[in-house]
This record gives structure tokens, C-alpha cells and sequence, in this order.
């Protein structure tokens, strides 16, 4: 702010430069305008038109609100054509000049006209980069609110988080090369983190000029990004070349140039500000016209609230200071003052440097002499100009400064505990804001809300949750869901290990439901749940029959959507994750996990990094974590925008690598467990299963997971164990006998002989460690109970790798039927076998049918029938079924006999297609039958090009060979067939002279069983040229057989080599759905299979009985098996989480990253030593160097008097340093508190009266002080009286305070004011000042106290409250005598009240009495205090009429908690703190 105060010298204002100079200026000017109508011409039509559209109303509104200062009246100043405002007379309109107009008057600046402005619009700098800035000339008077009005709406900015007013000196000065660095970065960041606005003076110099460059660098750098809010408030007087600026009708650009070589005592624009506010008061070359206005749009930016969860808090306002002179400690004082925090960068120079040096110190060491000694190292030259009484002046402002000290941070390049410049800056205004009287946790909340906006955690975690707040979880859930809303994940995770329970913030549906309405309107999720409300909404009006005017999106979001969505979007397999009206049970609160909601909450709003938090607290992680990408590929399915997709669908993928990752883990400690895991009904999402999860999301990875194909190994092998050959399984198939010789292990048997071995283990360590045979009496051991031999048969049969094997047999078997009839014995009457054939057949097709209508996942006939249509052997079984079907219709007629066989004959090599699914279950055959699908897609691309080149030539050499040839099945032949077959190596021979044959041909093309001979000539030869056809032929081999094969070949080879690596995971997923298939298959193999389908018809549809429900693939536990392998699997997660972050601190990426900052922060610590040693040196130097001087004045003392006086000489004391009145030296034990503080504030209260600065040191009246020269000032008790001029004595010296002109009612007291001094000390001002009269002004003050409750817990005093100020004081005020109660506490709280209190005074104790540091205490008036303390009984009469007259008074008289945190003045805190004690309260 005071950077405009400390321009260069005021020199005489003429700036004359060279006409060259002026010509080329000129032209460069045209130059950018030309260039810029170009690039304006050159947009497009639509984009031109809209910013014409914004730019004229944007015209119009200034012209209209925005007004600049004129000067109405010329008169001459240091030259004659110059007037008094610095402009020239051409430059005064006519009105101004004409002095006839303007007799008797005199120039004045505050007349100045208000005109509508003629500047404004966009600034082009020209240059590299963006450098075009938005300004706009407005007068000294234009109201705050509405430049915050063209800031916010005009500009479209957005309301700052913070604001940052960075002032310090305003001419040029060197940083150091590190403390510029950390000052650049440090502030770029704390504007980008947290939305702030950047205010500065806005010129080319000083402080002003750092600022730029430092937004100028965050310009150019590639890793932040966002715009930073620069506005520079200048004076536009100052201005070198601000002609360019005005435009009446808007500059859109004006080109403006920065010639700073020529600019002499003016000042250029810089650059890089991105807004400027151009201050006008009609005067030219006058610094420090903006400050005023700078001033108030501060102080009404600070004013404006940031809305954070339907509470607002003031915009925070910190000053930043570097550098600067005695006007940016009048800006520091003054911001501190109204409540403002600074950050004072030690080492940017001058008066920062001397507040950085004493702010550490003890007040009583921050002398004058030392503030004079510091000035002098820091200001150099520029001391020798400085006034003693200004030093002294200033002496007090930096002791002011020093005990506000919880509004001062000094930042100290290179201390540990402060970082960088914007933590500085952010503690800075925490610690500001922490030392208000405020009430415990509400001082917290607002801080916390104030790094919420800032989006700063790192000062959240260090500043506010420390071992000083105390949070509950109750506390924090308004930040929780502000965090969550606004998108803040470290803030989540902050707020939940300082202890926001989940359970306890989404205990509430309401919460929940308010998160997803909150969801962004570009979230597919959110579009789904609208549509979905919207169409409730619509059947709610259809029932009702009742018209309602809100539409789906006023209507609110139900938990009941939610599900519904989700369920549509997982598959209607699974349950509802909120039921409906579901009754308030432990049922419903188990199956609840707030972890579960918030993170499904996460996923649908596809970000990663709160799901990432989110999916840490869920239960059952490795179904959320599956279910997270099931949802997130359905979504990016439907999903239009294509990054979206992608994101989407890269986060599916990295959630299936979580559940890959806890399920190794879980399966590497306990493969039972995980097993389990894979099969149980999760309870927290829809009663799925974790396999059916990602079988459902196609997460072929986690599938093929050795864990997860053990259990389908184990679940195929069924009751046999995995380990028997497959030769031993099919010979027991035949000859079954042999399974009750051992000759097939069950897994029962393995059970038993594990558990076997493990009981002789567990007696052979027993027998060693136990010497008594006691030991041998234990109970029994249970075995498991052995197979019997029908167990074994059935075990066997119902095994699905038997089912398989005899499925095989039977197709084989069906097959060879099936080829036999075709071959042999098709006769015209169905033979047995061709009987045996369609019963075979119809077996086959009810099998097919029951594998339809089978639906133990509950999906759903239709959803049941699309997922069986889309598998490509189910299409090849209806295929192979409808051909036989046909066939065998065509067959049973006569007509179309032959035709039915050979659609028959199509069938079978249908059928035998169908063969290669069996083999799917095969490890060697199963992912090569992949590679063969794969490779068949490719072959048709390829015969789509291949067929384009037989086509080509075909084509070609059938025109030029025949002509007209009219049968379609040969010119089929000759363009597509013969072409075709040339790729095979079968030439054709009708295109050689030599191998034509006339007679392999017919010549009218009459012979249908030869192709028409080509044109002949008269000699019978062939006619086309032979050249030509040998040509194309060639040319057709070519590009067909060498090209195009090759192609294949080449695209079957990367085909292979990139399904190779997928195959395996490709075939264990296709895996399941065979075993699935095997698994509801009945045992008999066809077509004896048809009397399971006739038991399974009459079982279900006839007898109506439930289907068997399988537990292999889907298992409910019981609640205490489920909980206690939940817990085992939350263990498992966070071994993962664990090995997880280990693997990435090990990683060669972090590696390289631990590096870096170490080495970084072994340079920084580098060069700060090199610097604190420097300073140290250069320290003992100064020390040595006065020790030098001492010495030598001694010993010429020593000399002088032995040359002199002889040795006889009276001796005398050798010259020492002496010290003046001006500059005592104090050491007195006094402490820092005797000395009064507010009764020396620089301001007087209610006045423009400023008091004499007294510092510390001249405080006691023992203290000589001859410069002391305060200004006399009486005040009036009688407010009626304040417009009369007898009281108002401004800045008069004390010789002067009783001259006659004082009116007579006051002389007495004027004569009377050396007969009243101040027991403390001096208060830089005499007189009555505001108070009653002179000497001691009586003040009665009661803590009127009680217990809030019989057991004295709580204790608590009576305060008057003032609604307007938002202050409490304690029930008192002004009396004239010690006899008598004040009248305020009268008015307060009624006479018959205080008459009862007046008969408890002698019951009262005397808390204090004496002195108060009253800001109205003057050199001959001050006040006192008596504090008493009456404490009530609670059921006492006084106590009853007290609390009537608080119940009556509108929150005016309160009852509150005697504690530190209150709004008491801290005179009336400091005597509560000793009622506390008085009664063995802690403070």
C-alpha cells in the first residue's frame, strides 16, 4: 500500500523526449494495431461476433457506473501553462480556463468533476506470451462495492478464498537470488492452492515488479496450472505513456508499450498483471493517490463472506511485506491495527529488515538507540534524511507492532518449521485468527473451514488438529461432507485419522442422499438417477391420477433410486443393496457398512482418488473392489464421451488389480479361506458372490488366478481328488468296481490321512517334551467318518469330470451314428439306426432347452436368453438342431429327399464344428481353439481385400478373352472361380497362344458343359493380345499370392503373438462357464439323458418342488463364520496396502525422486550455512572492530593524561560512551506490563486526535524527556454537546493549553492539569480527553457468579451482551463515588435488582482495585477500577429475580462458563481469571 509513497524524488515534472523516439513509438503503435485488426479479421464469424457482443456491454456498463476525476479550475502552478493538477492548460476543458467563472476561489483537488471514464478495456503489451490484461481509470470516490462488482461480474472473476496484499518499497532493490526464488514460488503457490487475489501497486518497480515476475514464472511453467489473479491498483497520474490507454469507446486491445528507459519519474504498467485499477483524482505526477481506494476495496473484500457449508466466513486479508521505508510501516501499523495479519520477509531490506531483527527481542530491549542503529545499517544514505522525532515515532509503531504479535510472522529463509512462503502465509493468518475471543471449538471450525477452501492439508494437519483442539466426531462432520462434496481426498483422509467416524456421519440416509445430489450434471451416474426420479415421479402421478407441477429433478433423490440404479447397472442377480422401507433391526444395521456406501458413492462419481479412501474402509473389500469395475465398465459402456469412457475404464482396471492383490494375499496365507471368500454371499453387496462379481465384469485377470482355478479344478473333480490321473478315471468309468480297492483317492481320504499325519506329529513332540505317561489320558480325537461303497459310486458318477468324459463318448458315438446313416444306410424309410438318430437328436434338443430355461442366478427369462444367445456354441447348437430340423422334413418327402440328405450332410460338419467346444476344458487344446477364433476374424478382413484383387482381375480378363457371354454360371466361373483357383496354382490355359485348344471350348458358347471359346481371327487363332493377358497375370500373381498371402501369413503371426500371452487367462475364464454348464447337467449322458429331463419336468412343473440349491458356486454362512472371515480378510488388505506402498518406495521412480529432494535439501542447507556463517563473521568483525576502537581511545586517554598532567595528575575516568534524554539507557527490573499499552495507542478513540509517540523506555515521568510535546485534547461527557467547538483542542504544545482564547468553563481545568498526573506514566496526550473529568474516573465493575447445578460442576457469571459490537462485558460502569452503583447497571438491570445487590456488596470479596489501562487514559485523567465478586446462592431470592430479568432480556443479560475463551476486554478477563481462582476454578 505504501509502495506509491516512496517513488523516486519529486522532481519538476517534464519529461521531453526526442522526436525520433516519439515517431517510432508512434509507428510501432500502428504497427500493433495493424497486426491485431489481422488476427481479428482472421477468427471466425461466430467467435467475433460474441466477443463484440461482450465487449460492447461490457462498454456500456462502464460508461455508465464508472466515472474518472477532472480538474473544473486552471490555475497556474510552476510554469504558465501549467496548472496546479500537473496537467497543461490544452488539456483543461473550456469551462476550466474561463476564470471570470471562478472569482474569489481557489484550486482544490477535492472539487474535482466526476466524468465518465474514457479508459478502459483490454491492454496488449505485445510480446511473447499472453500479456494482454483487462483495465479500467476510476475515480478516488468510486465506491468499493462496485469494483467488486466489475471484478466479480464484469471480469467474471471468481470470489477469492484469500486475499494477498503484497506492499514493501516502491523503488527498485535487489533480492537475494534465493530469497527471490522462495519468495516467487511460495507466493504463486499459495495463490494457486488457494484461489487467492493477488493486490499490488501494479507499476514496473519495487515490490510491484516481483509480484510480476513471480506471476510471469508461473506463466511459463509447464507443471502448475490455472490462472493467477494479479490486480494492480495504481495511480493513473503516474503513468508513463497512459495516452495509449484512453479510448472513450473502449480499448479492445490498447497497445501499450513499456519504454522505461524514457519513463523519468513516471512509472510503466507491468506486465504481468492481469487486472489493473487506474486511480484518477484529476492531478498528474502525484504518488500515493490509489492508497485510499486500495484501502477500502481491502477492507470490503474482507468483508465479503465465502460460503462454506451454509455458514459464511470473512474472506481473509494477509499483508506480505518486503523491503519498503517508513510509509510500509505506517501500512503494517495500520493493517494491524484493523486486525490485519503481515508476513515480514526477513532479508528483503530495510524496514522489513529492523522489524525482523527486534521481533524476537524482549519490548524492553527495543529501544530507540537500537531502532536508530538498525535504520542506520539498513537504510544506508537514506538515514541521513530521517527527523529524531520521527525515529522516535517510528520506535513506537515497531513496539506496537511487536506485542501484536499474534498478527506478526517474520519468514526466515531457511528455518525448518516454516517451509516456504506460503505456509508462512497460511499460519500467519491461522495464528491470527486462533488468537481472537472466540469460544473453543467455534475458533477451530472457522480455521478448518478456512483450510478447507485453501485446499491446504499440510497447514490443516500441522496448525489445527494438534494436541490443542479437542474433536469429537460429531464436530467434524460438516467438514467431512464439505471435503467430500467439493472433491478434496486429502482432506477425507485427514478428517478420518483424526477421528470422523463413517458409521456415525452416514448413519443418517439423509446424508448419504445429499451426496448424490451433489453429483455434477456431466456424471452419467447423475443423469441415470434423474431419469430414474423422473420416471418414479411419473408413475407416482399415474396412481394418483393427480397433476403435480415439480418434475423429477425438484423431487429428492431417495436411497431407494440409488439402488434400483445400481442393481440395473451390477445385473438384477443381486439383491438391493437399500432395500425399501426395510424395519430398523440389527439385520439392517449389520448389513449396513458405511464404507460400502461411501465408496459406491466415489465410484459412480469416477474418482479415483476418494474411492481409493474410500474402498481402505470398506469390510469386504474384494466384492467392492470388483464390484467398483463391473459398474465402471457398464457405465463406460453407456457412457458418450469418450475421455470419460477411458477413465473409467482404466479405473475398472485398477480395482481388479486391488482385488487381485488381496486375493493373492488371502490365498497365500489360507487357500480354505480364500476359497471361501470366493463363494460367500456377501451380505454388503446383494447376496453375490465374489466370483460371480467378476465373472459378471469380465475381469479374466482375477479369474485366472491360480486361488481361483483351484476351486474350479476342485468344484470339476467334484468328491474325487484332483490329484488321480485321468487315465484312472476313465478306466473306474468302465469298470467301477475297482474304486473300493483304493484304486481312486476321494477327498475324503485325503482329509482323513492329513489329519492323520497331523495327530502323530502333534504325539511324537508330545511324547518328547512329556517324561510322565499321564499324558496318554486325553480324550478321543474325532476322524472323519470313512466313504461308504455307495457314496463312492454316486461320488463318481456326479463327478463333473465323468459327466464330461461320458459326454464325450456320447457325442462320439452320435457322430459315428450319425455319419453311418448318412453314408450307408439312408434309406427311404428311416432304418432303426436313422431312428435311433432322431431320438438322439430330440435328447440333444431338450437339453438345450433345460440349459434355457435353467436360471439358479435368478437372472431373469429374457436376460437368461440374451446371455445364451451370445455364446457362439449355443448359436452353433440351435444352427446344428434347425438344419437337422429341415432336413429331416425335406427327407420325409419325395420330392425333396435328396435335398434333405444334403442339408443333413451340411449338418454334420456342423455338428463337428460343435466338437471343438468340448475341448475348451482342455489346458492344450482350450487356448488354441482361442487363437483359431481369433485368426478366423481375421481371415474375413482379409478376404474382404483379397477379394477386391480377384474381383479386379477376374473381371478384366473376362471382358478382353469372351465377348458376351450370356450364361451366368460360367461368367461366375471366369471372373470369380478361375481367378480364385489361380492363387493355388492352377493356371489357366486360355490365355496362352501356345496352350489354347479350340476344341476345350465351344464356340457359340451353345455346350453347357464348356466355356465359350474366346474372340478368334480368320486363321481360328485367339485374338486379344497375348502381351496384355500374360501382363495382368502376372501382375495378379503378384500382388495375390506374394502380397496378400503374405499378408495373412504376417497377420496371423502378430495375431498369434499377441493372443498367445492372453490365451491362457482367455481359456481359464471360458473355463468356468463349461464347468458351469457340467455342473446343472444331469449325470446320464445322452440319449439316456432324456429320463433325467423327463424326472426334472415332472419333479418341477408337476410336483412343483423348489429346485436344489448348490452350494459349490454360491454359500451363506452363518453370521459369526461371516464376520470372522470378513475380519481375516480385512487383515489380508492390509498386508496388501502395506506390501503395496513398500513396492512403491522401492521403486526406481521413487528412488529417483527421495534423491532429488535429498539433494536439494542437502544444497539448501548448504548454502544456508554459508550465509549464517557469512553473517556470523561479518558479526564478530563488527564486535572486534568496536573492541579496536575502545582500546585505542583508552590508550590514548592513557597517553594524554601521562603527557599532559605527569603522574601526579588527578585521575580521571576515561571518556565512555554517554547517553542523552533522547536515547536513555533503561534497564530497569520493571516488567513489560507495568507500562500502560492502550492508554498509548497512536490513535485517540473518537477523533482524529493522534497521540504524542511515547515508547517504552520514556514511559516513567522519571525519565527525562524533553522532546515530550503532547497535544492537548477535552472531550465532553454530555453527548448532546459535541457539536460545540470548547472541547476540541487539536495539537497544541503543553506551553499553549491555557491560552485566553480557551473558553472560561474550561480555563480551571487547563490550569488545573499539572495538579493530576498519571501514576503510571506518560500517554503521549493531556487534558481531560474523553473522560468525565480530570485525575482518578471512578468504575465499579461486579462479577455477580453461581453454580449451574447442585454439584458445583460448572461455574458461571452474568455478562452483559451488546448485540450491535458482538462484545461481552461484566455488569458495571462510571460511578462518582465508591458509596454509589453505577448508572448503567441501573439501566441494566432495574433499581429494585441493584438494591438487592447493593445489601450483598458487604457479602462480596474485592477481586481487584487500582489502575486500568483504559485506551481513554490521558497525563491528567485516567481510570480506576474496584472489581467485586458476589457469588449467589442458587435458590436464593436475588437468584430467582436475576434469572427472570435474563429470561426477559433478549439475550442482553447471559449466564456463561467462567473459562479463558470469552469476549471479555482483557482488563475484565484478567479479574475473572482471579475469580476463578478465588473459587479453585481452572482458567
Amino acid at each position: 500500500m505504501a509502495e506509491s509513497t516512496e517513488m523516486l524524488p519529486k522532481l519538476e515534472n517534464r519529461v521531453h523526449p526526442q522526436e525520433i523516439r516519439k515517431e517510432l513509438l508512434q509507428s510501432q503503435l500502428k504497427l500493433n494495431e495493424g497486426i491485431t485488426c489481422i488476427k481479428k479479421c482472421s477468427q471466425s464469424a461466430p467467435s467475433a461476433k460474441h466477443l463484440f457482443i461482450s465487449n460492447s456491454s461490457f462498454a456500456s456498463w462502464t460508461k455508465k457506473n464508472i466515472f474518472k476525476k477532472q480538474c473544473c479550475f486552471f490555475e497556474k502552478g510552476v510554469r504558465e501553462d501549467v496548472c496546479k493538477c500537473g496537467y497543461s492548460k490544452s488539456e483543461h476543458v473550456v469551462e476550466a480556463i474561463r476564470q471570470e467563472d471562478f472569482t474569489g476561489e481557489s484550486w482544490n483537488r477535492h472539487r474535482h468533476d466526476d466524468v465518465p471514464t474514457d479508459a478502459f478495456g483490454e491492454i496488449c503489451f505485445g510480446g511473447l506470451g499472453r500479456n494482454t490484461s483487462k483495465y479500467v481509470r476510476v475515480s478516488t470516490d468510486t465506491s468499493p462495492e462496485l469494483l467488486y462488482k466489475l471484478l466479480t461480474e464484469q471480469w467474471e472473476l471468481s470470489p477469492p478464498n484469500l486475499l494477498i496484499s503484497v506492499t514493501g518499497g516502491a523503488k527498485n532493490f535487489h533480492l537475494k537470488a534465493r530469497l527471490k526464488n522462495v519468495f516467487h514460488r511460495g507466493l504463486i503457490k499459495v495463490a494457486q492452492t488457494t484461489g487467492a487475489w493477488i493486490i499490488s501497486g501494479g507499476t514496473h518497480t519495487g515490490v510491484m515488479k516481483h509480484v510480476g515476475q513471480a506471476v510471469r514464472d508461473h506463466a511459463l511453467s509447464s507443471a502448475m496450472q490455472g490462472q493467477i489473479v494479479a490486480i494492480g491498483i495504481a495511480t493513473w497520474g503516474i503513468i508513463h505513456n497512459r495516452e495509449a490507454l484512453v479510448h472513450p469507446e473502449g480499448g479492445f486491445p490498447a497497445h501499450y508499450l513499456m519504454d522505461i528507459e524514457s519513463q523519468g519519474r513516471l512509472s510503466c504498467l507491468d506486465k504481468n498483471h492481469t487486472h489493473f485499477l487506474l486511480v484518477d483524482d484529476g492531478t498528474q505526477g502525484n504518488y500515493g493517490v490509489e492508497i485510499e481506494l486500495r484501502s477500502r476495496l481491502e477492507k470490503c473484500i474482507s468483508g465479503k463472506p465465502i460460503w462454506i457449508e451454509e455458514s459464511p466466513v470473512n474472506i481473509p486479508v494477509v499483508c506480505v511485506v518486503l523491503d519498503g521505508g517508513p510509509g510500509t510501516l505506517n501500512t503494517i501499523y495500520n493493517a494491524m491495527l484493523n486486525g490485519t495479519p503481515c508476513v515480514i520477509l526477513e532479508g528483503s531490506g530495510r524496514i522489513a529488515d529492523v522489524i525482523a531483527q527486534v521481533a524476537g527481542l524482549p519490548l524492553t530491549k527495543v529501544t530507540v538507540a537500537r531502532i536508530k542503529q538498525l535504520m542506520k545499517k539498513f537504510f544506508g544514505q537514506e538515514y541521513d534524511k530521517f527527523d529524531y522525532l520521527k525515529i522516535i515515532e517510528w520506535t513506537k509503531k515497531i513496539q506496537d507492532i511487536i506485542r501484536m504479535s499474534h498478527l506478526l510472522t517474520i519468514f526466515r529463509i531457511g528455518e525448518d518449521d516454516q517451509g516456504d512462503v506460503d505456509v508462512a502465509i497460511l499460519k500467519g493468518l491461522l495464528k491470527a485468527s486462533r488468537s481472537s475471543e472466540s469460544l473453543g471449538i467455534e475458533c477451530w471450525k472457522r480455521q478448518l473451514k478456512l483450510a478447507i477452501a485453501w485446499n491446504r492439508v499440510d497447514i490443516a494437519e500441522t496448525e489445527i488438529f494438534t494436541e490443542e483442539s479437542q474433536w469429537k466426531s460429531s464436530d467434524l462432520h460438516w467438514a467431512m461432507s464439505l471435503a467430500l462434496v467439493d472433491n478434496k481426498p486429502p482432506f477425507v483422509s485427514l478428517l478420518l485419522e483424526n477421528g470422523v467416524s463413517l458409521k456415525d456421519f452416514l448413519q443418517d440416509e439423509a446424508t448419504l442422499c445429499k451426496l448424490y445430489e451433489s453429483l455434477r450434471d456431466n456424471c452419467i451416474f447423475a443423469r441415470k438417477l434423474e431419469k430414474r426420479v423422473q420416471s418414479s415421479d411419473s408413475m407416482e402421478k399415474e396412481s394418483r391420477n393427480k397433476p403435480q407441477a415439480h418434475s423429477g429433478r425438484n423431487k429428492k433423490i431417495s436411497m431407494t433410486h440409488v439402488s434400483d440404479e445400481v442393481r440395473h447397472l451390477l445385473g438384477s442377480y443381486t439383491e438391493a443393496l437399500y432395500p425399501p422401507q426395510a424395519p430398523l433391526g440389527e439385520d439392517v444395521a449389520a448389513q449396513r457398512d458405511p464404507g460400502r456406501d461411501l465408496f459406491l458413492w466415489a465410484v459412480v462419481k469416477n474418482n479415483k482418488e476418494l474411492a481409493e479412501i474410500a474402498w481402505e474402509q470398506c469390510r469386504d473389500c474384494i466384492s467392492a473392489a470388483l464390484a467398483a469395475s463391473k459398474l465402471l465398465k457398464t457405465m463406460a459402456e453407456e457412457e458418450s464421451d469418450a475421455d470419460e469412457a477411458a477413465h473409467m475404464q482404466e479405473l475398472a482396471n485398477h480395482y481388479e488389480k486391488h482385488a487381485i492383490g488381496v486375493f493373492s494375499e488371502c490365498n497365500n496365507s489360507n487357500e480354505e479361506w480364500a476359497q471361501k471368500l470366493l463363494v460367500q454371499a456377501s451380505p454388503f453387496w446383494g447376496r453375490t458372490t465374489c466370483l460371480r462379481l467378476a465373472l459378471e465384469a469380465d475381469d479374466k485377470s482375477f479369474v485366472a488366478q491360480s486361488g481361483v482355478q483351484a476351486l474350479l479344478t476342485q468344484i470339476w473333480c467334484g468328491e474325487l481328488s484332483v490329484v488321480n490321473p485321468v487315465w484312472r478315471v476313465l478306466i473306474c468309468m468302465v469298470f467301477f468296481p475297482l474304486i473300493f480297492t483304493g484304486f481312486l483317492v476321494f477327498r475324503r481320504d485325503e482329509v482323513t490321512q492329513r489329519d492323520a499325519t497331523k495327530d502323530k506329529e502333534i504325539k511324537a513332540v508330545k511324547t518328547e517334551k512329556e517324561s510322565t505317561p499321564q499324558t496318554n489320558s486325553q480324550g478321543p480325537v474325532w476322524c472323519p467318518k470313512l466313504l461308504d461303497s455307495w457314496s463312492r459310486l454316486v461320488y463318481l458318477y456326479s463327478s463333473l469330470q465323468v459327466k464330461f468324459y461320458w459326454n464325450i463318448v456320447s457325442y462320439f458315438a452320435f457322430l459315428f451314428l450319425f455319419a453311418i446313416v448318412l453314408m450307408i444306410d439312408f434309406q427311404a424309410t428311416p432304418s432303426a439306426g436313422e431312428v435311433l438318430l432322431y431320438i438322439w437328436l430330440l435328447s440333444l434338443v431338450c437339453e438345450e432347452v433345460r440349459q434355457l430355461f435353467y436360471d439358479p442366478d435368478d437372472y431373469g427369462f429374457c436376460k437368461k436368453a440374451k446371455m445364451y444367445i451370445n455364446d457362439l456354441w449355443n448359436i452353433l447348437d440351435v444352427l446344428s438342431i434347425l438344419l437337422f430340423v429341415i432336413g429331416l422334413a425335406f427327407r420325409l418327402t419325395t420330392e425333396l429327399f435328396y435335398a434333405g440328405k444334403t442339408l443333413l450332410c451340411i449338418d454334420f460338419v456342423v455338428f463337428c464344428l460343435r466338437l471343438m467346444a468340448i475341448f475348451t476344458i482342455s489346458k492344450t487344446l482350450g487356448p488354441k481353439i482361442i487363437i483359431v477364433r481369433r485368426m478366423m476374424m481375421d481371415m474375413f478382413f482379409f478376404m474382404f481385400l483379397l477379394s477386391i484383387w480377384v474381383v479386379a482381375y477376374g473381371v478384366a480378363k473376362q471382358g478382353i478373352l469372351i465377348h458376351n457371354d450370356n450364361r451366368l454360371d460360367w461368367i461366375v466361373r471366369g471372373a470369380i472361380y478361375e481367378p480364385y483357383l489361380i492363387i493355388f496354382g492352377n493356371f489357366p490355359t486360355n490365355i496362352d497362344y501356345a496352350a489354347f485348344d479350340i476344341n476345350s471350348c465351344s464356340m457359340n458358347g451353345t455346350d453347357p458343359l464348356k466355356p465359350k471359346c474366346p474372340v478368334l481371327n480368320e486363321n481360328q487363332t485367339p485374338a486379344f493380345p497375348e502381351w496384355l493377358t500374360i501382363i495382368m497375370l502376372c501382375i495378379y500373381l503378384l500382388f495375390a499370392n506374394i502380397l496378400l498371402l503374405n499378408l495373412l501369413i504376417a497377420i496371423f503371426n502378430f495375431t498369434f503373438q499377441e493372443v498367445q500371452d492372453n490365451t491362457d487367462r482367455i481359456w481359464k475364464f471360458q473355463r468356468y462357464e463349461l464347468i458351469k454348464e457340467y455342473h446343472s447337467r444331469p449325470a446320464v449322458p445322452p440319449p439316456f439323458i432324456i429320463f433325467s429331463h423327463l424326472y426334472l419336468f415332472i419333479r418341477n412343473m408337476v410336483m412343483c418342488r423348489p429346485p436344489i440349491i448348490s452350494k459349490e458356486f454360491k454359500n451363506k454362512l452363518p453370521r459369526t463364520e461371516e464376520k470372522k472371515l470378513l475380519t481375516w480378510e480385512a487383515l489380508m488388505k492390509d498386508r496388501y496396502l502395506l506390501s503395496t506402498q513398500q513396492e512403491q518406495s522401492q521403486s526406481m521412480e521413487r528412488r529417483i525422486l527421495d534423491t532429488a529432494q535429498k539433494v536439494t535439501t542437502i544444497t539448501d542447507r548448504l548454502e544456508r550455512e554459508e550465509e549464517t556463517s557469512s553473517a556470523a563473521m561479518v558479526k564478530r568483525l563488527a564486535r572486534l572492530e568496536e573492541q579496536v576502537v575502545q582500546s585505542a581511545k583508552a590508550l590514548q586517554w592513557i597517553m594524554d593524561s601521562l603527557t599532559c598532567q605527569g603522574f601526579a595528575a588527578k585521575e580521571t575516568q576515561p571518556p565512555t560512551l554517554t547517553t542523552t534524554d533522547e536515547s536513555p539507557d533503561i534497564s530497569t527490573t520493571e516488567k513489560e506490563d507495568g507500562f500502560h499499552v492502550n492508554a498509548r495507542q497512536f490513535y485517540y478513540p473518537n477523533s482524529k486526535i493522534t497521540r504524542f509517540p511515547v515508547p517504552d523506555e520514556n514511559v516513567p515521568w522519571k525519565v527525562r524527556f524533553s522532546l515530550y510535546k503532547p497535544a492537548c485534547y477535552n472531550g465532553t461527557t454530555n453527548p448532546s454537546d459535541l457539536t460545540s467547538v470548547h472541547f476540541l483542542i487539536t495539537m497544541l504544545p503543553s506551553s499553549l493549553c491555557c491560552v485566553p482564547f480557551i473558553l472560561s468553563p474550561y480555563r480551571s481545568e487547563s490550569e488545573a492539569l499539572d495538579n493530576y498526573r498519571n501514576p503510571v506514566g506518560r500517554t503521549g496526550i493531556r487534558g481531560r480527553g474523553a473522560l468525565n473529568h480530570l485525575g482518578p474516573n471512578l468504575n465499579a465493575d461486579f462479577v455477580l457468579t453461581r453454580w449451574r447445578d447442585s454439584e458445583r460442576s460448572v461455574l458461571e457469571y452474568l455478562v452483559v451482551s451488546d448485540k450491535s459490537q458482538g462484545t461481552l462485558a461484566l455488569p458495571g460502569g462510571p460511578v462518582q463515588s465508591a458509596d454509589h452503583m453505577p448508572v448503567t447497571l441501573i439501566r441494566t438491570m432495574g433499581k429494585k435488582l441493584c438494591e438487592e445487590l447493593i445489601a450483598k456488596v458487604s457479602e462480596g470479596t474485592k477481586v481487584y482495585e487500582g489502575y486500568v489501562d483504559d485506551c481513554r487514559n490521558t497525563d491528567n485523567a485516567w481510570v480506576e477500577t474496584t472489581v467485586l465478586n458476589i457469588h449467589l446462592a442458587r435458590r436464593s431470592q436475588v437468584m430467582e429475580d436475576i434469572d427472570s430479568m435474563v429470561a426477559s432480556s433478549q439475550g442482553t443479560l447471559q449466564w456463561k462458563e467462567v473459562k479463558d475463551k470469552t469476549r471479555l476486554s482483557p482488563n475484565q478477563r484478567e479479574s475473572l481469571r482471579k475469580v476463578a481462582e478465588l473459587h479453585n476454578r481452572k482458567f
